[in-house]
């Protein structure tokens, strides 16, 4: 048995540490135990016989064979609460460890009811941090559906024509970011992902980083498009960033695009087991310094290279480890993670290049296939 007995309350469909433990997807909350042997799990009669099918490593039980035990012993509305403190006192357990995101109304009923819950400070699944082979072919699969929708973006702004006051048309009506959008999300959808706030970004929206992007694209500045869809099948994250420009780029776009193409190449000597997360991003940061990018804010907002070099990739799109200003810790052998240098400056445009790597102990694997070319 482990020392600490662990519970989660959560859908599978939104948190990632329940699909994580038991592989199914539910949409609705339910119990998960894990007692230090085969983690339980009980469910609605909805799911349970499924969750028995698609989860032979875990202990199915029915909540309305246990909400009928529990009325016959004088409980006559049992809540989550009372099921699993039922399930406790059959161990004999009175203490729980929960993650961080835990909700806060059970845990006080359970606490009424006279089991201790204590939250487990940061990753409540630390072995998440490490992909296996299998988990990495299920990123690089999730990063080929963010690539289909990325080539039919590009396919649609080569065919795009310029119009008057340098705006896009493409098939007799006005490219705006929402069309082209909508065309990448549908092409995701087809290879059997999701996609949710795709960014389509033109000019000086591009400098608000996680700025989805409105209106109509135009010809001659640069469009950062951004594309971080989940696998339907599997729920793991691809994400892949790309800067170009339909026609001519500016000479000061063209000197922002080649200083962040080669930030990221620094970062990619950089990242490797044992290398400290902050010092990659130092040194993009004293890279872009030295070609005279400078950082901070300017008129009241910022600009130059103010967000982190990368973050962890996986059943979340944005989880450990983090390449920041900031961040603490060293990379280790398994994790994956993006590259994703950026420089924005309001008068001329922002230029972002992402990819996906995989942690190795001598460098990374890049996951990343797709071009990357500034003018269309």
């Amino acid at each position: 048995m482990k020392s600490e007995t662990l519970l989660m309350f959560a859908d599978s469909e939104s948190d990632a540490n329940m699909l994580y433990a038991t592989g199914l997807f539910v949409p609705d909350p339910f119990v998960y135990l894990d007692f230090g042997r085969r983690p339980t799990l009980v469910m609605s009669d909805l799911e349970v016989d499924r969750a028995r099918a698609q989860a032979p490593d875990c202990d199915i039980l029915s909540l309305s064979e246990i909400q009928q035990q529990l009325r016959a012993n004088g409980v006559k509305f049992p809540r989550s609460a009372e099921v699993i403190r039922e399930l406790l006192r059959g161990k004999k357990i009175r203490h729980v460890t929960v993650p961080e995101n835990f909700p806060l109304g059970l845990a006080r009923d359970l606490e009424k009811l006279g089991v201790g819950v204590k939250p487990r400070a940061g990753t409540f699944f630390a072995e998440r941090e490490i992909k296996s082979a299998a988990e990495v072919k299920k990123i690089s699969a999730a990063l080929m559906m963010a690539e289909v929708g990325m080539a039919e973006a590009m396919q649609v702004l080569r065919l795009s024509k310029i119009g008057a006051g340098r705006r896009l048309n493409y098939r007799n009506a006005p490219l705006t970011a929402e069309r082209l959008r909508g065309v990448i999300d549908t092409a995701i959808l087809h290879a059997g992902g999701l996609a949710a706030n795709t960014i389509v970004a033109g000019g000086r929206q591009g400098c608000d980083p996680h700025e989805r992007g409105f209106g109509p694209l135009r010809a001659h500045e640069p469009i950062i498009i951004d594309i971080f869809p989940h696998s339907q099948a599997t729920g793991y994250f691809g994400d892949i960033t790309r800067t170009v420009v339909r026609g001519r780029a500016s000479e000061a776009v063209q000197k922002i695009y080649e200083t962040v193409k080669h930030g990221q190449k620094i970062a990619f000597t950089k990242v490797r087991a044992g290398a400290s997360t902050s010092a990659v991003h130092r040194a993009v940061q004293i890279y872009f310094e030295q070609q005279g990018f400078a950082t901070g804010k300017h008129n009241g907002r910022m600009q130059g290279f103010f967000h982190g070099t990368g973050h962890g990739l996986g059943l979340e799109i944005h989880e450990a480890p983090r390449l920041g200003a900031t961040s603490i810790g060293e990379l280790k052998t398994g994790q994956v993670v993006t590259v994703e240098p950026g420089l924005y400056y309001p008068e001329i445009g922002g230029v972002r290049l992402e990819d996906v790597v995989l942690v190795t102990p001598t460098g990374n694997k890049n996951l990343t296939k797709f071009e990357k070319v500034l003018e269309l």
